[in-house]
């Protein structure tokens, strides 16, 4: 049987979604949020299906094995995320920054807590504070 050829997945720094990411975090007085411990990126090539973006952390146990304090990644896949408009991006962006805990200690809030219903509710909080 043929092996399956495997899609390489490329990563590249998002500057205008870690952007955006910023003000959405001041805006709402996220303070739990370290701004300087998450990275927006974007990838190209993900055979993922139905997903828009994913939010990677860091395991505790790969926190003390390096010597390092939380850390965040919060992957949009180019392919799906730039074709949403402006208020849909903004919903995923919040979204994923949802799922970042208060401790900010590496883990994650699940779907329980990250719900179309909080998401809409802070991303109202949000439109409302802009202007």
């Amino acid at each position: 049987m043929p092996k399956k050829k495997r899609k390489n997945i490329r990563y590249e720094i998002a500057p205008d979604i870690q952007e955006r990411f910023v003000d959405i975090i001041r805006t709402l007085n996220l303070d739990h949020i370290d701004l300087d411990k998450v990275v927006c990126v974007r990838s190209y090539g993900s055979s993922a299906r139905r997903v828009i973006a994913r939010c990677h952390g860091m395991s505790k146990v790969l926190q003390i094995a390096m010597g390092i304090k939380a850390f965040y990644v919060l992957e949009f896949l180019s392919e799906r995320f730039d074709k949403l408009d402006e208020k849909e991006q903004e919903d995923t962006i919040i979204h994923e920054l949802m799922h970042i805990p208060k401790n900010f200690g590496g883990g994650f809030r699940h779907h329980d807590h990250v719900s179309m219903e909080n998401v809409k509710s802070l991303h109202e909080l949000y439109r409302k504070s802009k202007k």
